[in-house]
């Protein structure tokens, strides 16, 4: 049985797997985030390396087309709702309040509950493995992909419901990020001192909180469509397939944001600190973040110039993708700019977010192509696409979270991964990614199509999907490396340092791992960069050794007035309720009543979530 401790200074705690269970410490979040999205990520690249040996081989029949379909589709939402994502949402967990002096975010049991909400949500979604198949309608969920008609089974209706408690999550946690930076930044933390990596993670609060209703009222739509006989897609009843296309890519291109823009803030902090001069034009890299922000709400239907649109509408979509290359640009010649005359150390963290740059280059480029409606209608559909964004969001977003991992690990956790196996977790997963989409852009370009399960040997693509085959499983082996890079400093007694780094921003000035509490006394804010000005002074001048002593070899002292939120279990179990009332629209068993089939299930998750509220409501705060 679990037991519970609370002494001077800490919050009431449980003892064990409990402590983890009713935590709402925002650093125990981001690691239970971190390390459930890294397992979802890990289950996504072993489906898509199903689909690589499928595709190694032309006529090759390892895989039935329907379990083709299956498997793109859960690889292709898994990877952004279940692995990058959260993913990011770690990093907001882990370093936003530590970057503005704050000791948790504004609402911890809310940040608990966003956690569990996920968990659940991503088992949902992954239901239909187990009832007879899994959503085959594409990663987009075309329709009338997703009606009855063409997916009988219930892994679209678990794909709907299993998004639509993602969504509450996402939602639950955007909000709070951004009350939490708004409202809790330490005194003199202006908006201009925000570091980088909180300026976007604020943006991307933002668009979560408008994106996500839009892709709730499609989710619904399908829902009804499915379980209730309605038809909003359904041509025939005076539906309109191309309604979902519009309402998917409202949300889907702000989504590319919400990828991409946190991995941008990371390598924003990483290239000054290993560089050791200030990012060059600190207010273009913010202003330039808010501006891709804003105009990704302006750029969706490039992805519908094939649905004829007409003119003016191809026109001035063309126009916003080819100006969302402007901000975009922006933040490169400033990372560049940062680099130029630096006194660069390269060291791991360094060389995924100069991998980031490089293939964000390449990634950015092939898209700028799509503004022109004449040559999108050349790509689209074709494996040039698949080119093109995983270019951006698997050599953008994955190898800037792997940098923030590496960067901030030694902070979070007390331990410093090893050099050496970083250093070949990155060289595979550099080598590989390229081997693996850099073809993709050519066999495109001759014209095979995206989504094909198999193809026959003469249209000449034998030799590249192999490639790409053996470049899929080149990064596979890569991860191996990390795995037990983990797995080796965990056993290691090596301590890591406050500052082991010589950073810039305030995170770095407090012991590692860090204390609960965060900051023994809230600090003042006297400057950007305000770390390294207190070890430097404001003249940039640094010299081989700090001004102050390096914090990880500093006392905490007895800080027994300091308090923090006592953990809870009912964010768990409201999380639990909800998923169980959205799951059991689809499970039996079912009561009659009133000319009705009452889900019992549904019913019993509605009461623990009224309990779990209930609690929650009534729960004192502290003790």
């Amino acid at each position: 049985m679990a037991t519970v401790a609370h002494t001077a200074g800490e919050p009431r705690s449980y003892s064990g797997i409990w402590s983890w269970i009713t935590t709402v410490d925002h650093k125990q979040i981001g690691t239970l985030y971190l390390f459930t999205a890294l397992i979802f990520f890990f289950i996504a690249g072993t489906e898509i390396l199903i689909v690589r040996s499928q595709l190694a081989r032309p006529d090759h029949g390892l895989i039935s087309a329907d379990l083709y379909n299956q498997l793109m589709t859960m690889h292709g939402i898994s990877m952004i709702f279940l692995g990058v994502m959260p993913l990011s949402v770690a990093f907001f967990n882990w370093i936003v309040p530590l970057q503005i002096g704050a000791r948790d975010v504004a609402f911890p049991r809310l940040n608990a509950l966003s956690y569990w909400v996920f968990l659940f949500g991503g088992i949902l979604l992954n239901l239909g493995w187990f009832t007879g198949g899994a959503a085959d309608a594409g990663w987009f969920a075309y329709a009338n992909l997703t009606s009855t008609t063409y997916s009988p089974g219930d892994g679209v209706t678990f794909f709907a419901l299993g998004l639509l408690v993602l969504g509450v999550s996402s939602l639950a946690g955007a909000l709070n990020f951004t009350v939490t930076i708004i409202n809790m930044r330490a005194p003199g933390m202006s908006l201009m001192r925000l570091p980088l990596f909180t300026w976007m993670a604020f943006v991307t609060g933002i668009l979560l909180v408008f994106a996500m209703p839009v892709i709730t009222i499609g989710l619904v739509e399908i829902f009804f469509d499915r379980y209730l006989g309605a038809n909003f897609f359904n041509v025939a009843a005076g539906g309109d397939v191309i309604l979902w296309q519009h309402v998917f890519w409202v949300f889907g291109h702000p989504e590319v944001y919400i990828l991409i823009l946190p991995a941008m803030g990371i390598v924003s902090e990483i290239l000054p600190t290993f560089s050791r001069k200030p990012l060059y034009g600190y207010s273009f890299v913010v202003f330039s973040g808010i501006v891709i922000g804003f105009m990704g709400w302006t750029v969706w239907s490039h992805h519908m110039f094939s649905t004829g649109m007409g003119a003016v509408a191809d026109s001035a979509f063309t126009v916003t993708t080819m100006l969302i290359a402007v901000p975009t640009g922006v933040k490169i010649f400033n990372w560049i700019a940062t680099l130029w005359g630096g006194s660069i150390d390269f060291k791991t963290p360094m060389y995924f977010a100069l991998g980031f740059i490089a293939l964000f280059i390449i990634g950015g480029l092939s898209g700028v192509s799509h503004a022109s409606p004449p040559s999108d209608l050349q790509q689209q559909d074709t494996y040039y696409i698949v080119a093109h964004f995983h270019y951006v969001l698997f050599g953008g977003a994955i190898f800037g979270i792997f940098a923030g991992i590496y960067y901030w690990y030694p902070k979070l956790l007390g331990r410093h991964l090893k050099e050496g196996l970083g250093k070949a977790h990155f060289w595979f997963m550099f080598i590989g990614m390229n081997l693996a989409f850099g073809p993709m852009h050519w066999v495109g370009m001759d014209g095979m199509p995206r989504r094909v399960y198999t193809y026959p040997t003469e249209m000449g693509w034998d030799f590249w999907n192999l490639v790409a085959t053996v470049g899929a499983f080149t990064m596979a082996i890569s991860f191996l490396f990390f795995i037990y890079n983990v797995i080796v400093t965990a056993r290691s007694k090596e301590k890591a340092l406050g500052d082991p780094w010589d950073a810039r921003t305030i995170e770095w000035s407090i012991p590692s791992p860090v204390p609960h509490y965060n900051f023994a006394e809230i600090p003042t804010i006297k400057a950007r960069d305000d770390w390294w000005v207190t070890k430097y002074g404001p003249e940039e001048h640094p010299t081989n050794e700090s001004a102050v002593s390096d914090p990880g070899n500093e006392d905490e002292g007895d800080h027994h007035d300091i308090h923090m939120p006592d953990p809870s279990y009912f964010p768990l179990v409201s999380a639990l309720g909800l998923a169980l009332m959205m799951g059991g629209l689809v499970f039996p068993p079912f009561l009659q009543m009133f000319g009705l089939d009452i889900p019992i299930i549904s019913v019993v998750g509605g009461v623990i979530l009224l309990i779990g509220t209930y609690g929650w409501a009534f729960e004192p705060v502290n003790g």
